[in-house]
């Protein structure tokens, strides 16, 4: 009975230990990558700023080939919304919308996780001009892990995880515009 105890105790133990250590922890993340797309600024924020061409490079919207997708609004402007259905629980159910478009400079989404989990994050992408042909582009996510599940962040390494979609994405976007 006084093994049983000591254990129950020190679980106890590493469960108040672990709520403390989620007090003090980040609760929020920020990836962001970035590539040099040989094309005009113009060129490329014009195909960017519509949800319909992510289909083409976003590694997220190539995951399941057979999800559901509806869009409404109009593309390419504030308002547009672009909501995805899939049985892969890597994709799950959700919705982007567009919130906000700086003309030329940058586009901010706000993405509605409903299933596998419920959580809202923001994305953006910005272009600048290299010079006249060469356009960088950045790509990047931000988002909040709740209290206490925050406790998580550090395991999971959001940079590395989102990272290397966010990469491939960028890449896959480079071969699209510089055909």
């Amino acid at each position: 009975m006084k093994i049983i105890k000591r254990i129950l105790f020190a679980i106890l133990g590493i469960i108040v230990l672990a709520l403390i250590a989620a007090l003090i922890m980040p609760k929020e993340y920020a990836v962001e990558r970035e590539i040099i797309i040989n094309q005009q600024k113009d060129s490329v924020f014009n195909y960017i700023k519509h949800l319909k061409n992510q289909d083409n490079f976003s590694v997220w919207s190539k995951t399941d080939p057979n999800m559901k997708k509806t869009f409404s609004g109009v593309d390419g402007t504030v308002g547009a919304i672009a909501a995805w259905e899939s049985d892969d629980k890597n994709v799950g159910f959700g919705e982007q919308e567009i919130k906000k478009i700086t003309p030329g400079e940058r586009i901010d989404f706000e993405l509605r996780f409903k299933k596998p989990f419920e959580s809202t994050d923001y994305a953006y992408f910005s272009t600048e001009s290299i010079s006249a042909t060469e356009t960088k582009v950045k790509w990047g996510f931000n988002g909040k892990m709740p209290y206490p599940m925050n406790i998580m962040l550090p395991i999971m390494n959001m940079d590395e995880m989102l990272g290397k979609d966010l990469e491939k994405g960028l890449n896959n976007l480079k071969v699209i515009l510089e055909k």
